[in-house]
């Protein structure tokens, strides 16, 4: 079978989808189909990759975006797919790739969108009135391009359900459980981190508006005033990054930007106290994940996917939600840090919860959704 995904916002230094992309991209190779994937770029590339063959095109920046960048021509993108005659279009982007969904549709390609996104949620933070119609109409046309819409979590296909989309289908993303595993705590990198502090919290991801990485800073501060010896380390780049770093003028705060060597954010990962995942509208949040399998609890905001994976239910939760506040999060903090000094299986409850949602699970529920037979029940393949 050969598979096309097609995806904007990719770049060198972009989070989540760049990794799907790859784990989707080694895991289709794996099990002896192809794949190649298309992103935007400054020009036209074509390589050979360990993850497929990888086909850069031309791009537009996106303003403020800290780097991001759109497809420029989808005109070219459909002689492209002309030429290369997939068997499946997988597309990343909700919102300026959808007409060639509905284009490959009507030439019998098997088409899926993924919904990385809440519409309803980016609206939220973007603009100061309501605009439900218009998010239902966008979510119908969505639906009605693509054979399939995928949500990777019950939160991303609640405005989809509440629509009754029928061709809608749940494939939660997976973790590379090889690389982050507690394991690799590093109690020489641990104490190298954290320069004196006795507490040693982590925030992974994108430094955006949506993404509300500054709640991590002002937790901090919170912790400090109630005599918490703590520090924090800031993973990754984005548009707020020089704010954040001004913000953070003589507080006990590290910033490591965008780490490409994946190895060293396991290392990172498994050697912090907690995790901090504050976008109050992530629709899954690799690094929550990520940041499981390397025994390290999560402490996420209460109205995000991340609750999802956390056991908020059982005698032993993997981590705690908050409210969208400094107070609520470092309330939540201390209430993991206190369940940490209780219990040391901790770190192996948290990697036996990220168990749960292996790669090779998620490529198993595509290739059957793509309609490759299975000879296991696909029990995580349904319709929301």
């Amino acid at each position: 079978m050969r598979i096309l995904h097609i995806a904007n916002f990719y770049g060198p230094k972009s989070g989540g989808i760049r990794t799907t992309l790859h784990e989707l991209g080694a895991g289709y190779i794996a099990k002896g189909h192809e794949f190649i994937y298309i992103v935007p770029g400054t020009g036209l590339y074509c390589e050979d990759t360990p993850d497929g063959r990888k086909i850069t095109v031309p791009s537009i920046e996106l303003p403020f975006s800290g780097g991001y960048r759109i497809i420029r021509n989808n005109s070219y993108i459909k002689k492209l797919i002309i030429t290369l005659a997939p068997d499946v279009l997988e597309v990343s982007d909700r919102f300026t790739l959808t007409r060639i969904g509905e284009w490959a549709s009507k030439r019998k390609i098997k088409t899926v969108v993924f919904s990385h996104e809440t519409l309803v949620g980016l609206v939220e933070n973007y603009f100061p009135f309501p605009m439900t119609a218009l998010i239902d109409w966008h979510n119908r046309r969505l639906a009605k391009r693509f054979n399939f819409v995928i949500a990777t979590t019950s939160f991303a296909a609640r405005e989809f359900e509440r629509l009754s989309i029928q061709n809608l289908v749940r494939i939660p993303l997976g973790v590379d459980l090889e690389r982050f595993s507690p394991s690799r705590r590093d109690e020489a990198l641990r104490t190298q981190l954290l320069r004196g502090s006795e507490v040693l919290l982590v925030h992974c991801g994108r430094m955006s508006r949506e993404k509300h990485p500054a709640r991590s800073l002002e937790t901090l501060e919170l912790l400090l005033k109630r005599g918490v010896n703590a520090r924090l380390i800031y993973v990754g780049i984005g548009p707020l990054f020089k704010r954040l770093r001004g913000q953070a003028k003589d507080l006990p705060v590290t910033f490591l930007g965008y780490i490409a060597d994946r190895d060293r954010l396991a290392d990172i990962l498994a050697s912090a106290d907690v995790s901090l995942a504050p976008g109050p509208i992530e629709t899954f949040c690799l690094a929550a994940l990520e940041s499981l399998a390397s025994g390290t609890p999560v402490v996420a905001s209460s109205t995000s996917a991340v609750g999802e994976f956390l056991l908020l239910d059982a005698p032993e939760p993997v981590g705690a939600i908050a409210e969208n506040n400094p107070k609520s999060f470092a309330d939540s903090i201390l209430k993991v840090l206190s369940y940490r000094q209780r219990n040391r299986n901790l770190s192996a409850l948290c990697q036996h919860q990220a168990e749960n949602f292996p790669w090779s699970s998620t490529i198993s529920l595509m290739l059957t959704l793509h309609g490759e037979e299975s000879t296991k029940p696909a029990n995580r393949l349904r319709a929301a």
